[in-house]
């Protein structure tokens, strides 16, 4: 039996007493980020970023990724050939508690009323 390769591609991200209030606002303001953060929230797990069909050129989506982790909002990690991506709920709790739900709930009824889901 084989175990699986470690990859040492790391990606840096902010440690927990890194992550501001209004770096993860930024991030979720942009309708993209918000619908890859909401897929996230949903799935209860890790996906990749093939995972996401996003109306965007593959560089703005590399680039919201990028936004995501940057401000604490996502963690991305390598397995194998890909990226995974989790949300950093427990941490985001943490520091703002009620936030995450809180801009979740609001934006499922945004998406109720405007329709689009």
């Amino acid at each position: 039996m084989t175990s699986p390769a470690v990859s040492t591609r790391a990606l840096p991200h902010p440690e927990r007493g890194e992550i501001r209030l209004e770096g993860v606002l930024h991030a979720l303001s942009d309708p993209m980020r918000l619908r890859i953060v909401r897929e996230l929230a949903a799935a209860g797990a890790e996906l990749s970023c093939s995972h996401f069909d996003l109306p965007v050129t593959k560089s703005t989506t590399t680039h919201h990724f990028r936004v995501l982790r940057e401000s604490g909002v996502i963690r991305q990690i390598y397995q194998g050939t890909a990226k995974m991506n989790g949300l950093r709920r427990e941490a985001l709790e943490d520091l703002f508690p009620g936030l995450l739900d809180a801009l979740l709930a609001a934006a499922a009824r945004q998406a109720d009323r405007l329709g689009s889901g």
